[in-house]
């Protein structure tokens, strides 16, 4: 016989905790046992939640708590709300912060409650829906598009320490991605300290882009059942915006190794064999469950840019080569040319992407990008010549090279619009048209006759032509000098 409340409604099934084990939770149901990715809260708290991973036998299921389980007790009873973890979706979310369980957690005051609601696990999206077209995904950015471009519907990964500007050049793709693409930015932070957070917020608010922008995050000191539930979340509001708004969505994670760590932590916690170097066995199918979420449709597509952690260097890292078999570019930061003012502080040396191949971006893209690469490559061999004997002893070849790798090295500088009021630079989106041009130019040694400063922090190349010399700031050293 079914139980029922006093008003005629059935009563969810409950059950009682058996063990408890940090945050690894086992329970008892004699009716109705939850089904696999099931949520439960215990009857007697409104803010501690935990998901059915597993079955143990035909009444017994063990769970990982979303939240800490601390105060939980055996024999507590627990309820089953009849769903997994789902996350609210529509046009209202933008400008909002959420966490894990789709609340907003930016404390204003208008309420979402009354947002439709989808589940997290959702299958990719079927072959037949997706298109086959491979496309460059313009994001305003010279060295961006022109050495490593991003693939419409693809993954890049950011590969950063602290201090080298990837928040900012996270800040300017978004603000770009609402000017050119009129999509929309989704920012997913897995297991993010507390202060990058209210960082970025604060920031993104500041600069004018967080009312184009959503936000979830699961933070740093949260339970690893969050922090691995939390792109899935994410993936779930950014598939609205395709699917259902038809708008194209740039999809900013930080950080993917995270979330493997918080796979990594669920495993050992289950108390699973783990495989290479500690991680979890089921490595592989964790993370092409959520990578493979991230395409593109007729209508519209999911583009993402995820930061990279690569533990101790290693790219022989299990976690490293299988994020790598997901990602069609990668753009490496550098921390030197951070130093030299060079900014973006992209590293057109290290920075590379399967999308710059003739059949795609075309003969003369990729002709100019490989001569880019020639050029630059040449003067980072010549570096230590100059430094120890000076420009005098190279001969006449090679000091043309320097000029020209230097020039070209100040054009691929930029100044950002997130950045206007630290620089005093005007923002500049530059198409890639435009950039390929300049480039070539450079190439062509048209510029070579022109002070180095000039090509610094402007836009087109058009406007080296107007500042006629005039322009002061810059990091130009002497033509003697290593830079």
């Amino acid at each position: 016989m079914t139980r029922t409340t006093l008003t005629g409604a059935p009563l969810r099934p409950t059950g009682s905790v058996q063990s408890i084990r940090g945050s690894v939770l086992d329970a008892r149901f004699e009716q109705g046992v939850p089904p696999i990715n099931q949520l439960l809260k215990p009857v007697a708290s409104d803010s501690m939640y935990v998901e059915v991973v597993s079955h143990l036998d035909e009444k017994t299921v063990r769970c990982i708590g979303l939240t800490s389980l601390d105060g939980l007790a055996e024999g507590e009873e627990l309820e089953d709300l009849g769903r997994p973890l789902t996350a609210p979706v529509g046009t209202r979310n933008l400008g909002r912060m959420f966490n894990v369980f789709g609340q907003p957690i930016d404390h204003k005051e208008e309420s979402l409650e009354d947002e439709e609601r989808r589940n997290i696990f959702q299958p990719p999206l079927p072959l037949n829906r997706q298109t086959a077209a491979q496309e460059i995904f313009q994001t305003g950015i010279k060295a961006v598009d022109v050495l490593s471009p991003l693939e419409r519907g693809g993954k890049g990964g950011l590969f950063g320490g602290a201090g080298v500007g990837k928040t900012v050049l996270i800040m300017e793709m978004i603000h770009n991605m609402a000017g050119v693409h009129k999509g929309v930015s989704l920012f997913c932070g897995i297991g993010e300290r507390c202060r990058e957070g209210e960082e970025l917020y604060r920031e993104m608010r500041d600069s004018g882009v967080l009312d184009n922008t959503v936000m979830v995050y699961a933070q740093m000191n949260e339970p690893p059942g969050a922090r691995f539930r939390v792109g899935h979340v994410a993936l779930t509001m950014a598939e609205f915006f395709r699917d259902d708004a038809g708008q194209d969505v740039l999809l900013l994670v930080d950080n993917i190794f995270r979330f493997i760590q918080a796979g990594m932590e669920v495993s050992g916690l289950l108390g699973r064999l783990p495989s290479r170097l500690g991680y979890q066995p089921t490595l592989g199918t964790e993370l092409a469950e959520l990578e493979e979420r991230i395409t593109s449709s007729r209508k519209a597509a999911v583009t993402s840019v995820q930061a990279v952690y690569v533990p101790a260097d290693d790219f022989t890292d299990p976690a490293a080569v299988h994020t790598f078999g997901h990602l069609s570019s990668s753009i490496v930061l550098s921390r030197k040319r951070a130093g030299q003012g060079l900014y973006p502080a992209i590293d057109p040396l290290k920075s590379n992407s399967s999308m710059l191949v003739p059949e795609i971006v075309g003969e003369r893209h990729y002709n100019i990008a490989r001569s880019l690469r020639q050029e630059l490559a040449a003067y980072e061999e010549l570096k230590d010549i100059i430094a120890m004997l000076g420009m005098e002893e190279l001969s006449p070849d090679d000091r043309r090279t320097v000029h020209r790798a230097r020039r070209i090295e100040r054009f691929l500088t930029q100044p950002f619009t997130v950045t206007e009021q630290f620089t005093n630079y005007e923002g500049k989106q530059v198409l890639l048209e435009d950039a390929l041009d300049g480039f070539e130019r450079i190439l062509n040694d048209e510029f070579s006759d022109r002070p180095e400063r000039d090509l610094y922090m402007i836009g087109t190349i058009d406007e080296a032509e107007k500042t006629g010399g005039a322009k002061e700031s810059g990091p130009e050293k002497p033509e003697t000098e290593e830079s």
